[in-house]
């Protein structure tokens, strides 16, 4: 899976660079961002801009990804396609995950 990371302050910001983000790639997407949560990075946001879809196994692996902070930092998304703002609302991740209209917006709220 192909993505590019920035650090805004305490926040990593990661752009999500493949269009269709399935169970193809979620297993070694969710061993890369664990690997940064376990050196101490906990506030995350995903920049969905560049993502057409996204697939239950996907939406899963942020569920995932969001537990593994513990409690102790917080997991965004933004950019989302109508599509994908769609399946967060249709499962209610709407609720669980900050969702950002943009990264700057999604960083003024996480």
């Amino acid at each position: 899976m192909n993505f590019e990371t920035q650090s805004i302050g305490n926040v990593l910001v990661v752009t999500l660079l493949d269009r269709r983000l399935d169970a193809s790639v979620s297993t070694q997407f969710k061993e890369d961002i664990q690997a940064m949560i376990a050196q101490g990075t906990h506030h995350i946001l995903l920049d969905f801009g560049q993502v057409d879809f996204i697939d239950s196994s996907f939406l899963g692996t942020l569920v995932s990804l969001l537990k593994s902070l513990h409690g102790k930092g917080e997991l965004a998304v933004c950019s989302l396609n109508n599509n994908i703002h769609s399946m967060f609302k249709l499962t209610r991740m709407d609720k669980i995950f900050t969702i950002g209209a943009d990264k700057s917006i999604a960083l003024q709220q996480i």
